[in-house]
């Protein structure tokens, strides 16, 4: 996964808006008055304990879930509530904890369901430029799915994604169940290029430390509230967070301009629909 992005796409981000955002699966509230924003060239993560709202708050603004309050807006577009495909054609491109491929299907033919907004003429080129960022899927075109590693599921999940070349990216845990190495070189080459060369991005990520060396900003969710944030710098000097999500003690402060040390993790949102 060393290949440029935005060599191979053009990105033009667009700034994303959430205002006062409550949701969740029938019954109390999962996330309650939440706003965030991002803005072009960015990249803002959401951290927070297990349970705290992260993954149902991506899942509310792309409509995988109903917001019962509050609103979402891509540039100058209100997008709140549409369907997923029309949040896509919004230029929106979302890559989930769970489910980012389909399994029984083809690397090809996953890649074929990423564009399946584009006219069918479009599609061959689209996975030639794919192709081109992640190389690595040009020697398993005809693979299931369902047999790749979960660095090439990955790989292929963003290639998905990048078939309609998104200018805001939502990315719900995309290390997860990485190996480290792995995992390091997704977020310090492939989603902070995202950002460098003009896109949105907003990420959830269980590697706190890590997520914080590649972010611009950063929310801290509880409860299904934001309770803290700011910069990395900001964080990494609030003993609060340090001793709740770095392992506690100044020696664990994030420094200014980096480091990958993951050595705490905050985990996955617990709740059942994630």
């Amino acid at each position: 996964m060393s290949a440029d992005i935005a060599s191979a796409l053009p990105l033009t981000g667009l700034p994303l808006r959430a205002e006062g955002v409550t949701a969740g699966y029938g019954g109390d509230p999962v996330i309650r008055g939440i706003t965030l924003s991002a803005d072009p060239g960015e990249v803002v993560s959401l951290v927070g304990p297990n349970g705290s709202g992260k993954s149902t708050l991506l899942k509310s603004m792309v409509g995988v879930i109903r917001i019962s309050a509050g609103s979402v807006v891509v540039g100058n577009r209100n997008v709140t509530n549409l369907a997923p495909e029309e949040i896509a054609r919004a230029a929106v491109g979302y890559v989930p904890q769970v489910d980012d491929v389909f399994a029984p299907l083809s690397v090809r033919e996953n890649l074929e369901m990423g564009g399946y907004l584009l006219p069918r003429k479009q599609v061959p080129e689209r996975i030639d430029r794919v192709l081109a960022i992640f190389p690595r899927l040009a020697t398993m075109l005809t693979r299931r799915a369902g047999k790749l590693s979960g660095g090439e599921r990955k790989m292929l999940a963003m290639g998905r994604v990048l078939m309609l070349d998104p200018g805001v990216f939502l990315l719900d845990e995309p290390t997860a169940n990485l190996a480290p190495m792995i995992a390091a070189s997704l977020l310090e080459d492939q989603v902070r290029a995202l950002a460098a060369h003009g896109a949105t991005v907003l990420i959830v990520e269980q590697r706190a430390r890590a997520v914080l060396a590649i972010s611009d900003r950063t929310y801290v969710l509880g409860g299904g509230e934001v309770r803290m944030m700011g910069t990395p710098a900001e964080l990494s000097g609030s003993p609060e967070f340090v001793e709740s999500f770095l392992g506690g003690g100044s020696s664990h402060a994030v420094p200014a301009g980096g480091g990958n040390d993951d050595a705490q993790d905050t985990g996955e949102d617990s709740h059942p629909h994630g």
